[in-house]
């Protein structure tokens, strides 16, 4: 497939993820500015830790806010990625942010539930479904938007909703100079990674054709551990690829042991390193010295750099980075970016 052939991968992506990709600073600012016009009860003001719980690419946001909060914030927020919630999750100071997408998801309903049992305060994030009917019946706040794409495209409304609460609760300085600053960042970056530049100068589309045949696995440190994990699932569901993610320091604790064998793995996979300059600097000293260690034994290794001025700004270009280039292996292996049919296979199996 030529990657420069807009005609033909318009005929491969037949519901515009491409279209959803290009529009993302766009959503992100238009996720920032709605969420200084949902309601928030003043009974919020007494929050003191947040719960956001969700799953995929409802979740993938609290993920990139937790890691963005983590040197602004004494207030922990913590992402819950499973049923129910954790003992701790407890009182009206815990503040469990229900973000599922659809409404639907079950396991985000089931800490739903579980918030409203143990007296935690409570605010869903939805486009409709169960979720929103629920808050409706139990009088729980709602901030209900709307957008059309698949979940995963969402990643401007689930980062800046809750990023907006905690803003508006106190927990964490005026972050809008940052949003603008990440939306900027990437209109500069599309330039050179969208789909009209041609592959002979986009690093993006020659990332993806490295990709092509291999095992793709990404590390990410302390800014880009949440980025790492998002290109790992664009991978997955956009190219319908195997991939995995690491996260620095912690892989340099257990996993770099296991860069020896077997050589069968090592022949088809490719490392993707992701850096930030806002990164601790042992932590980049780490990506040089484990970059090294693993191309001594054989590893295929890449880089992919954020860019634009501040933390924010670095996580979301090196982001959208990636969502271009799941999006360009998706049409190298002629396959659909939208559709994830064996995941609803195994909705419809778990109803059974």
């Amino acid at each position: 497939m030529n990657l420069d052939d807009l005609q033909a991968i318009k005929k491969v992506d037949t519901q515009d993820m491409l279209g959803c990709i290009d529009r993302l600073p766009d959503q992100l600012e238009e996720a920032w500015k709605a969420g200084q016009s949902f309601p928030l009860p003043d009974s919020l003001r007494k929050t003191k830790r947040i719960v956001i719980a969700g799953m995929g690419g409802s979740a993938i946001g609290g993920s990139m806010l937790a890691a963005y909060a983590s040197p602004l914030s004494e207030a922990p927020i913590v992402v819950w990625r499973d049923y129910g919630l954790p003992a701790w999750a407890k009182g009206p100071e815990t503040l469990v942010i229900a973000s599922s997408y659809s409404g639907n998801t079950e396991e985000t309903l089931s800490a739903y539930q579980a918030a409203l049992e143990n007296k935690c305060s409570v605010l869903a994030m939805t486009t409709g479904g169960k979720l929103a009917a629920a808050a409706g019946k139990d009088g729980v706040p709602a901030w209900k938007f709307t957008y059309r794409g698949q979940p995963r495209s969402a990643v401007g409304y689930t980062f800046a909703l809750p990023c907006a609460v905690a803003a508006r609760l106190g927990l964490l300085p005026d972050p809008a100079g940052d949003v603008a600053a990440a939306a900027a960042a990437m209109r500069k970056q599309m330039k050179d990674i969208g789909a009209n530049k041609p592959a002979a100068k986009n690093a993006s589309k020659s990332l993806a054709v490295k990709e092509v045949g291999k095992s793709v696995i990404i590390f990410g440190a302390d800014y880009m551990a949440p980025v790492a994990r998002r290109w790992k699932g664009q991978v997955s569901e956009i190219a319908k690829a195997w991939a995995q993610f690491e996260e620095l320091p912690e892989l340099d604790h257990n996993t770099i042991a296991g860069t020896v064998q077997p050589r069968e793995v090592i022949d088809r996979a490719l490392v993707v390193l992701l850096r930030s300059r806002f990164s601790h600097a042992r932590n980049d000293r780490r990506i040089d010295i484990t970059r090294e260690l693993f191309a001594r034994q054989g590893w295929q290794m890449e880089e992919v750099a954020g860019i634009g001025d501040g933390p924010l700004a670095q996580m979301y270009t090196c982001l959208h980075f990636g969502d271009y280039t799941a999006f360009y292996l998706a049409i190298l292996y002629n396959t659909d970016p939208s559709p994830v049919a064996v995941i609803e296979d195994l909705k419809k199996m778990l109803v059974k």
